[in-house]
């Protein structure tokens, strides 16, 4: 689950609460990774920050899905929508995963500069 959103970040925590349908997993844990990459200030992540902000995002992820199990419903759905329910964010991981799946195969690819190459 991790691996789709770990590259992306978003300004701002997206209201999740009133959702149609309600709010994926995936979307639960990325505003938790929002919210921990806010609070600390880790942008990237190293040896030394990845297994306590990946315990966090864990722990926000988990409480934030029981808070919205135990909330009422809201009369109004959010007025945004989640970045993850977006066609332009949905395209961006598609293509990243792709091209992620090329290296991992060995495939011929074509990178940003447009030059085409077998791979790392």
């Amino acid at each position: 689950m991790t691996g789709v959103t770990s590259g992306t970040m978003c300004r701002n925590i997206t209201t999740l609460r009133g959702l149609e349908p309600a709010a994926t997993p995936e979307e639960i844990e990325a505003a938790a990774r929002q919210y921990v990459r806010k609070v600390t200030g880790v942008q990237s992540l190293s040896d030394a920050t990845r297994e306590p902000f990946e315990v966090a995002v864990r722990q926000i992820a988990d409480i934030t899905a029981r808070l919205l199990d135990d909330l009422p419903q809201r009369r109004q759905p959010p007025t945004t929508v989640p970045p993850l329910r977006r066609a332009e964010v949905q395209a961006r991981i598609a293509a990243r995963e792709a091209h992620e799946r090329a290296h991992e195969l060995g495939l011929p690819h074509e990178h940003a500069d447009d030059h085409e190459h077998a791979g790392v």
